[in-house]
């Protein structure tokens, strides 16, 4: 990913510092020292996505509670669009998956990086 806006680097910095609970387990537990490379807190465009995968296409986004008012469902939608349309898969799991299913949400993830990467094959 190349386009983005470098004023939102400050941001990002902040947000890799504070990230939520349920970011900071999946990337420590999970994300980390994934044999497929992911970024956190990555900026792509004029967003700023939890986790990118870039070898397969994927964003993985952590939703609060927040994510479920209307405001932020139409958002989150316009968001998510504007990534499909950069050929980029979202992937997103509630705060409280992560707190408890943490074993699922890794499985999930490892299904969609493998099957993302398949497709993607030259």
């Amino acid at each position: 990913m190349q386009d983005y806006d470098k004023n939102l680097t400050p941001r990002a910095q902040e947000m890799r510092r504070n990230a939520t609970r349920q970011e900071s387990r999946l990337w420590y537990e999970v994300l980390r020292r994934n044999p497929v490379h992911f970024y956190r807190q990555k900026i792509i465009g004029e967003y700023i996505v939890d986790f990118y995968c870039p070898a397969a296409k994927l964003v993985i986004e952590v939703d609060g509670g927040y994510h479920s008012t209307p405001a932020q469902v139409e958002y989150d939608a316009e968001r998510t669009e504007y990534l499909n349309a950069r050929g980029l898969f979202v992937l997103r799991f509630r705060n409280e998956e992560v707190d408890e299913r943490l074993e699922e949400v890794f499985r999930a993830i490892e299904g969609i990086v493998k099957e993302r990467m398949q497709k993607l094959k030259p």
